[in-house]
C-alpha cells in the first residue's frame, strides 16, 4: 500500500487538505497528516480546524511514496517558511518519490528546486514567468510531469487527488474511486 505525508500548516485551506486526505484514503493509500506545530491541532484558512495524526517532527525522517501539499494562505507561506519541509522534498525527490502541491503549494516545490524543467500549475499568479523562467507555467487544472503533480486550486482539488490515485494506484482504481463519487460530467 502506497504511502502519503500531508503535511498540515496553520492557514491551510480546508478543500485542497480534507479531499486529498479523504479520497486517498478511500483508495486505500495509507495517509499521514503532520501538523508543523507539536499540538497538532492545526487551523485552516476558514478557520476549521483538524487534529493530525502526528507531528513532522516524528515522520520527518520517515519513508512516503509521495509528498502532497495542500495550498491556501497562509499556510503556504508557513510551509515555504520551514526548512523542514524543503529538506524533506529534496530526499523525496531525490529517491525517486512523487512529490504535489495545488493551489499557492507549488511555490514551496518552486523554491525546493523540483520544478526547474517541469510543467506545473498554480493559483492565478503564484507563479509567474518572470520570476520563474525555468519552469513551463500552463493553465491546465492538473499538470503531472515525471513525478510531479501541480493543480489549480479548491476547484479542482477532485481532479488533483484523482490524479493522484492514478499515479500511485493507476487508472483502473482512479476510475473506481472517480466513479464512486457519482462524477457523471466525465
Amino acid at each position: 500500500m502506497p504511502t502519503v505525508l500531508i503535511p498540515l500548516a496553520d492557514g491551510f485551506e480546508e478543500l485542497e487538505a480534507i479531499s486529498a486526505i479523504d479520497l486517498l484514503r478511500r483508495a486505500g493509500i495509507h495517509v499521514t497528516t503532520a501538523s508543523l506545530n507539536e499540538q497538532r491541532q492545526v487551523t485552516g484558512s476558514h478557520d476549521i480546524s483538524l487534529i493530525a495524526d502526528s507531528t513532522l517532527s516524528e515522520v520527518m525522517n520517515d519513508d512516503f511514496d509521495m509528498l502532497v501539499l495542500p495550498g491556501g494562505q497562509p499556510g503556504t507561506n508557513n510551509l515555504n517558511a520551514d526548512k523542514r519541509i524543503h529538506t524533506i522534498i529534496k530526499r523525496l525527490y531525490k529517491a525517486d518519490a512523487a512529490v504535489a502541491a495545488i493551489c499557492a503549494a507549488p511555490l514551496v516545490l518552486a523554491h525546493a528546486g523540483v520544478l526547474s524543467g517541469k510543467r506545473a500549475t498554480a493559483y492565478q499568479g503564484v507563479l509567474q514567468s518572470k520570476d520563474w523562467n525555468d519552469i513551463h507555467l500552463s493553465d491546465q487544472p492538473v499538470e503531472v510531469d515525471g513525478n510531479i503533480i501541480t493543480s489549480r486550486g479548491p476547484g479542482t482539488a477532485l481532479d488533483f487527488s484523482l490524479a493522484i490515485i492514478e499515479k500511485l494506484l493507476g487508472s483502473t482504481l482512479r476510475q473506481q474511486v472517480e466513479t464512486d463519487l457519482l462524477r457523471t460530467y466525465h
